[in-house]
């Protein structure tokens, strides 16, 4: 197949979830198809990353918007796209280049089939196309706004997002029917998508995991001998922000005055100001780091306490494939395939969740049972079947190989 991605910003380097879903799926997909990524973002033109990119998915082509990177640009954008129909986090990333690029391709009938990554690319997309068109939601994303809007303390910001969360809840039920299919990453975001366009149209494609990388973790004899608690994530995204400030707040001293010598390491890229504030003797927030996987080999309990956000965590697979013992909320770990009590401890609740932190940082039989039946379901999600399971829909869409004879819907 002739396979077009189109990503709204930059994929190097590859520090969030979305970016490591959508890096690993190329990967695979460039191994047996005609792939092309059209990666445009905004600000000045990066070489470095434009050279890198090249690099690792060669055939990549780069577009720079020009559009502001700085807070006080994109505020003074986002004051300029106030009044507009679609949410900002729409129209920030839609461009005239691209635009023109997507039709004059649609036209040519130049690839079998387009992903559009993330809804942020939607609005690039000619409302008629000639070349069959696939959007991959990451995340349901008027709930994820939703959230935000409900669990933000900030007057001024509270109200951002509730505008935000109205614009982006319009704009995804009027754009989705635009696409011929939709993957979505959980069954219960499908569920939530199937009230926008016909269920029929929406397929599974499930979170994977790079077992390579983090079994090697679980094989090892369990080296973290000391109580230690890790967080990991990228550190300016709203839903992680907020896990941090909550969990430091209102759970962490209940952990600290039943195991003392507890410590907590947030590990992840730009950490915010509501974060750095937690930084103690017994806090320690680290900023990017080349690889986590030290910190996983040390780490005795991992958490994952979000109250806001959507999709699914790509996260919690990697403490599991590690065959570490995870502590989530049920909004962290929505839509994975986890079984509370087995492989896994979910708690909503302060005094709950802290409990669950307590009990494995105190029982090792407890904590290395939980580690090793998650090591053993994460093994089922490799990225290599993940990738598989992607392009046997995209098959389907393009209309190639013979695959109309089966249903998208069988693959959910």
């Amino acid at each position: 197949m002739r396979i077009l991605w189109v990503k709204a910003g930059k994929l190097l380097p590859v520090d969030t979830g979305g970016k490591i879903r959508s890096y690993n799926l190329l990967k695979h997909l460039a191994r047996g198809n005609e792939t092309t990524l059209l990666s445009y973002y905004n600000g000045p033109p990066d070489k470095y990353y434009e050279e890198n990119i090249a690099r690792e998915l060669p055939g990549a082509i780069t577009v720079s918007t020009g559009k502001p990177e700085s807070t006080i640009g994109q505020t003074i954008n986002y004051l300029r796209h106030l009044t507009s129909q679609a949410p900002y986090a729409v129209t920030k990333f839609t461009s005239p280049k691209v635009q023109g690029l997507l039709s004059a391709w649609d036209k040519e009938r130049h690839f079998d089939v387009v992903v559009c990554d993330f809804l942020s690319a939607s609005l690039n997309f000619p409302a008629s196309l000639a070349t069959p068109a696939l959007l991959f939601q990451h995340n349901v994303e008027s709930a994820l706004w939703q959230r935000q809007a409900k669990h933000e303390r900030n007057p001024a910001k509270r109200l951002v997002f509730k505008i935000e969360a109205a614009k982006m809840t319009r704009y995804e039920w009027s754009s989705l029917g635009k696409f011929d299919h939709v993957i979505a990453v959980s069954a219960h975001d499908r569920e939530l998508m199937s009230e926008m366009i016909d269920p029929n149209r929406i397929s599974v494609v499930p979170t994977g995991v790079d077992l390579e990388k983090y079994s090697l973790v679980a094989a090892e004899e369990n080296s973290a001998d000391e109580p230690r608690v890790l967080f990991l994530g990228s550190m300016d995204w709203e839903a992680n922000i907020d896990g941090v400030d909550y969990f430091c707040r209102d759970i962490w001293p209940e952990v600290k005055s039943a195991v003392p010598a507890a410590n907590l390491y947030v590990v992840g890229r730009n950490p915010h100001a509501r974060v750095t504030k937690w930084t103690s003797d017994s806090v320690e927030i680290t900023g990017r780091v080349d690889s986590v996987v030290p910190y996983l080999r040390q780490t005795t309990v991992f958490i994952v306490p979000l109250r806001i956000g959507g999709g699914t965590r790509l996260k919690i697979y990697e403490a599991m494939a590690a065959g570490k013992a995870v502590v989530s909320t049920s909004v962290g770990a929505e839509g994975l395939d986890v079984h509370h009590g087995e492989d896994i401890l979910l708690a909503d609740t302060d005094a709950d969740f802290a409990k669950a932190v307590i009990d494995l940082l105190r029982d090792f039989t407890l904590r290395s049972r939980i580690g090793a039946k998650a090591a053993r379901l994460a093994a089922q999600y490799d990225w290599a079947i993940i990738a598989e399971r992607f392009e046997e829909i995209l098959a389907q869409v393009a209309d190639v190989g013979g695959a109309q004879s089966r249903s998208p819907q069988a693959l959910a």
